[in-house]
C-alpha cells in the first residue's frame, strides 16, 4: 500500500490532483482541503458472492420502537425511535441542538435507560450547566468529552447504552485517516464506523450536523445517504420558536414536525401552534389575514400581514417579502393588477408571516391576496375570517389538499367563517363540515367581491 495526495473540494466530494482556487464542479471557492489517502493493495480480501433470495422467502423483522420522552419528537421520527438506527440532527449554531438532545437524554435515563452523551464542542462541565438549567437530575445519563471516534465507540461497547448522542459528527475524527476533522473524507468514515456499530449493536444513535451559510447540511452529501433519518431543526434566533421537521425518514413519513417554545428550562412543545401564532393578532387592522395552512398532518393558522404604502421612487417601488417565495407573490401581485383591476404602481408592498415562521405551501395564495388589497384599500378584513386556496395565473382559485382538516382547525379557534376554493367545498360530505360558515369562490375576482 502507498499514499498519495489529493486535494478534495469540502462543498461536492469532488476530485483533484492538485490544488485549484475554484471547484469545477460546483463552483465553489476556496473549497479544496489537501488530504492524504491510502491506495488498497491488490491483492485485497475475496468475499464471498452474496446469492439472491426470492422475496416471498424473506423473513419479516419486528422493528422495536423507543419513545424518547417527547411526544413530539416521537410523532416526527414516525412513531418512536428504531432500535439501530441511525438519526442525523441538523440546524444552524445556537439555534438549540445540543438542548433538544439533552433533553432527550435526560428523559430516557430516567427511565432506567442508560445514555451515553459524547460532546466534541463543550467540556463536561460545560453540558453539566446546560443540564442543572434543563433539570437534570438522577437518571444513567453518561457524560464523555471526546473526539476520536475510536475511543468513542470503545466506551459505547463498554456502557452499552440504549441510546447514543454525538455532539457533532464534524468535530469527531478517526485515527484511520490522516485528514483533519471536518473534512469530507473523516466525515464519511465517522458516519460509516458509526452507522456499523448502532446496526451491529441495535443500538440507536443521533449524530448533530452543522449547517452551512446557504442552509445545507455541511459535509459530504453521501453523509445524509448513509443515515437512517434526517432532522432539520429550524428557528429564527430573534423568535422563542423553533420547529423539528423531517427531510428523511426510512422508518416513517416525512410529513411530520413539532412546534417547540425556547424558555429558560429549555424546549417546551407548544400543543397548539395555531393559537401561539396568532396570540398578537391586531384587530380591525388593514392588511391582516389568517391563513390555513398544513404542516405534514398538521393544520396550522398563520397571520399574513401585509403593508402597500405609497412612494417617492415610483419608477422602481418596493416589493419585500418575510416567510413567503418571494417570486410566487411577485406572481400573485401581476395577477392581482391583470384580473383584479388594482394598480400598484408607485406602491411600495411589504408583506410578513407574523411570528417569524415561513410558509412554502401554495394554498396560502388566496390569504397574500387578501391582506394586499386590504391594506391597499385601507379596510380591514372580517376579524373571524378564514383563507386558504392555491391561485392559477388565470385568476382561478384551485382546489388544495385536506380541506376539511384546515376548516376544522379554524372553527377550533373560534373563527366563523373559512373562503375556500369552490372545488374543494362541492366535493366535500356537507355532513362531515362542522358549524362553520364556509364561503367557495371559483375566482380571484369572485373572492374580492365577496368579501369587499
Amino acid at each position: 500500500m502507498r499514499d498519495k495526495t489529493v486535494f478534495i473540494c469540502q462543498s461536492c466530494g469532488a476530485r483533484y490532483p492538485k490544488w485549484m482556487g475554484r471547484c469545477s464542479s460546483c463552483g465553489e471557492w476556496n473549497s479544496l482541503v489537501e488530504e492524504i489517502e491510502e491506495e488498497a493493495s491488490p491483492g485485497g480480501l475475496a468475499f464471498a458472492p452474496a446469492e439472491p433470495v426470492l422475496y416471498k422467502d424473506i423473513k419479516d423483522i419486528p422493528r422495536r420502537r423507543f419513545a424518547v420522552g417527547i411526544e413530539d419528537v416521537n410523532k416526527v421520527l414516525g412513531g418512536g425511535l428504531v432500535a439501530g438506527s441511525l438519526v442525523l440532527v441538523g440546524g444552524e449554531p445556537g439555534i438549540g441542538k445540543s438542548t433538544l438532545l439533552l433533553q432527550v437524554a435526560r428523559d430516557m435515563a430516567a427511565a432506567d435507560a442508560p445514555v451515553l452523551y459524547v460532546s466534541g464542542e463543550e467540556s463536561l462541565e460545560q453540558i453539566k450547566l446546560r443540564g442543572d438549567r434543563l433539570g437534570v437530575r438522577n437518571g444513567r445519563l453518561f457524560l464523555l468529552a471526546e473526539t476520536n471516534l475510536e475511543r468513542i465507540l470503545a466506551q459505547a461497547e463498554r456502557v452499552a447504552p440504549k441510546v447514543l448522542v454525538i455532539d457533532s459528527i464534524q468535530t469527531v475524527f478517526s485515527a484511520k485517516m490522516t485528514s483533519g476533522p471536518g473534512t469530507i473524507s473523516q466525515v464519511r468514515e465517522a458516519a460509516n464506523q458509526v452507522f456499523r456499530f448502532a446496526k451491529s449493536r441495535q443500538i440507536p444513535a443521533f449524530l448533530v450536523g452543522h449547517i452551512t451559510k446557504e442552509g445545507s447540511l455541511a459535509g459530504p452529501k453521501s453523509l445524509e445517504h448513509i443515515v437512517d433519518v434526517v432532522l432539520l431543526f429550524e428557528g429564527e434566533r430573534d423568535h422563542s420558536h423553533r420547529v423539528l421537521r423531517a427531510m428523511k425518514n426510512r422508518f416513517g413519513p416525512v410529513s411530520e414536525l413539532a412546534v417547540f417554545e425556547m424558555t429558560a428550562s429549555g424546549l417546551q412543545p407548544i400543543l397548539n401552534p395555531s393559537a401561539f401564532f396568532l396570540r398578537e393578532r391586531p384587530r380591525g387592522e388593514p392588511g391582516s389575514a389568517v391563513v390555513c395552512t398544513v404542516k405534514g398532518t398538521r393544520p396550522l393558522l398563520a397571520e399574513i400581514q401585509a403593508l402597500v404604502s405609497s412612494t417617492l421612487f415610483s419608477g422602481n417601488p418596493r416589493r419585500m417579502t418575510i416567510g413567503l417565495d418571494h417570486y410566487r407573490t411577485a406572481m400573485l401581485l401581476a395577477l392581482v393588477e391583470k384580473k383584479a383591476g388594482y394598480s400598484f404602481a408607485g406602491e411600495d408592498i411589504y408583506i410578513n408571516v407574523a411570528g417569524g415562521m415561513s410558509i412554502d405551501e401554495p394554498a396560502v395564495d388566496l390569504g397574500v391576496v387578501m391582506a394586499v388589497v386590504s391594506s391597499l384599500k385601507n379596510m380591514p378584513l372580517p376579524q373571524d375570517m378564514a383563507f386558504f386556496g392555491e391561485v392559477g395565473l388565470s385568476g382561478e382559485i384551485r382546489s388544495v389538499g385536506q380541506p376539511l382538516v384546515r376548516i376544522k382547525e379554524a372553527q377550533a379557534l373560534g373563527f366563523g367563517t373559512v373562503l375556500a376554493p369552490a372545488g374543494n367545498l362541492a366535493a366535500l360530505d356537507r355532513k362531515e363540515i362542522p358549524a362553520i360558515e364556509c364561503w367557495g369562490a371559483g375566482t380571484v375576482r369572485e373572492a374580492l367581491q365577496r368579501v369587499f
